[in-house]
Order: C-alpha cells, then sequence, then structure tokens
C-alpha cells in the first residue's frame, strides 16, 4: 500500500490526463521476435537448394536452380485488446489478450524449373496483466506536457500458440505460472471526449516450450524439446474509449 500511496502522490504531478475509470483498448502493434532458431529453416533450405543443385545433369540445368532465403528479422504485427482500469489518479491496471502472426515463405526452383514452395509460422496468443503507472512531468516532459507513463506486464499463453511449416507442427505449452514479462515506456498522444490514445515502444520475452523437438516440423532441426520466444522489441498504439469516466474539472473565474 506504501508503493501505491507513493504513486498517487506522484501523479499528481503529471498534467494531461487519462480521465477514464473503466475503459475498453484495441492495440495494434510493430514487433520484431526474438526468434534465433530461424535458422533451421534456413539451414533446411540452403540443403535443399544443394541437392538441386546437385540433381542438375549439364549446366542449363544448373542455371535453372534459384532459391529465396528466409528474411533475418522476423518482423510482424501483433494486435491486442481488453480492459482497463483506473485504480487512482494515473495508475492503471489492465487485462487483455494479443495475438502473433508471423509467417515466412520462399521459394525454390528446381532444375525442371518447377517452383516449390516452404514456409513457416509463428503464431502467439499471449495474455497479459499490466500495470500503469504515470511518470510525475519534473521528471519527464513533452510539449504540451503529456502524460508519460511506464508500463509492465506479465504473460501467460493460451491454447493456438504454436509452430507450423511445410513439414509439422509444434504446440506450446500453456503453464499456469506464466511464460514471460514486458516493459515500456509511453505517453498520451491525444485524448478526445471518451477516447485516449498512448504511444508505447518497449520489449517483451515470452519464452515457450513444447513436448515435441524441431526435428518435427524443420529437416535436420535440433532432436531435443523445442523452445522459442514469441516476445521482442515493440511499438504500439493503445487506443481506449472510456466506458466510466471521471468528470472533466470545472475552471473557477477568479474574477467573479
Amino acid at each position: 500500500m506504501a508503493i501505491f500511496a507513493a504513486s498517487a502522490m506522484a501523479a499528481e504531478e503529471t498534467s494531461t490526463r487519462d480521465r477514464s475509470r473503466l475503459s475498453i483498448f484495441l492495440q495494434p502493434a510493430v514487433s520484431f521476435l526474438d526468434f534465433p532458431e530461424r535458422e533451421y529453416f534456413q539451414n533446411a533450405i540452403d540443403t535443399l537448394y544443394r541437392s538441386f543443385r546437385e540433381d542438375a545433369v549439364n549446366e542449363s540445368e544448373s542455371l535453372s536452380v534459384a532459391k529465396q532465403d528466409f528474411q533475418k528479422v522476423n518482423f510482424c504485427f501483433p494486435i491486442s485488446a481488453g480492459l482497463q482500469y483506473q485504480l487512482f489518479k494515473d495508475n492503471f491496471i489492465s487485462a487483455g489478450v494479443s495475438f502473433i502472426y508471423d509467417n515466412e515463405s520462399v521459394v525454390l526452383t528446381d532444375r525442371k524449373n518447377r517452383t516449390h514452395n516452404y514456409s513457416y509460422t509463428i503464431q502467439g496468443v499471449p495474455l497479459f496483466l499490466e500495470y500503469r503507472l504515470g511518470i510525475p512531468k519534473n521528471l519527464m516532459t513533452l510539449s504540451g506536457e503529456s502524460l508519460f507513463s511506464i508500463a509492465v506486464r506479465w504473460y501467460w499463453v493460451l491454447p493456438g500458440t504454436e509452430i507450423y511449416s511445410t513439414w509439422g507442427k509444434l504446440d506450446a505449452k500453456t503453464p499456469l505460472l506464466g511464460a514471460g514479462f514486458g516493459v515500456s515506456v509511453g505517453y498520451l498522444i491525444a485524448n478526445w471526449k471518451n477516447f485516449n490514445i498512448y504511444g508505447d515502444i518497449g520489449f517483451s520475452s515470452i519464452k515457450v516450450e513444447s513436448d515435441k523437438k524441431f526435428s518435427k516440423i524443420v529437416p535436420d532441426g535440433p532432436d531435443k524439446k523445442a523452445k522459442w520466444n514469441i516476445g521482442g522489441l515493440t511499438m504500439q498504439v493503445r487506443i481506449g474509449f472510456g466506458l466510466w469516466n471521471e468528470p472533466e474539472p470545472i475552471e473557477v473565474n477568479d474574477d467573479n
């Protein structure tokens, strides 16, 4: 309770505010996933390409063999939705669910000029709880004196969190204690009537694992239980709509 009291006193210094007590939100984002395991799929493509080259019987067939490489980053557009409640001034708790989807696909051409498509897809359905704290304006300010804030989250993963590829599928476990954390810094970009728009940039680590092995979904993959991360660097915009709002302050005219 002492932490909450200190938070409330600090928040008194903030200026432009989110006056919603209870709101719903939609949160589109751009994310760079922390997924070094992409190299397993690239190695499989390199092996297939070499086998196509070896099958060529003359120079003309060799020239027909071609490949694309997987992207060296896993770039996707997660979207989240949930509920936010303002405990007291500029202190919020939220609960939400996200959907992460990243499909990576390449095409190989063999000696007969036939094309072959190979792909893998990272899918995640994380549930999260969040605490957001307004930062006093004497510590951080911006032109217009928008509300800066820091947010921390704890994630669980729901069924549907998986990797599937041309060769197979891995389902992630869903541990009760959760799968990771996130932290971000942002500010209140704008508010109008019951709408509030936040911009955030942050990092999350959502580690998951499966009872299956990577060798089940990619040739020559590691022959041990698969582990991967569906978190990473994220930039997001939260659009909130207040269902229950504090009244606007009434300006007092000192001349009267």
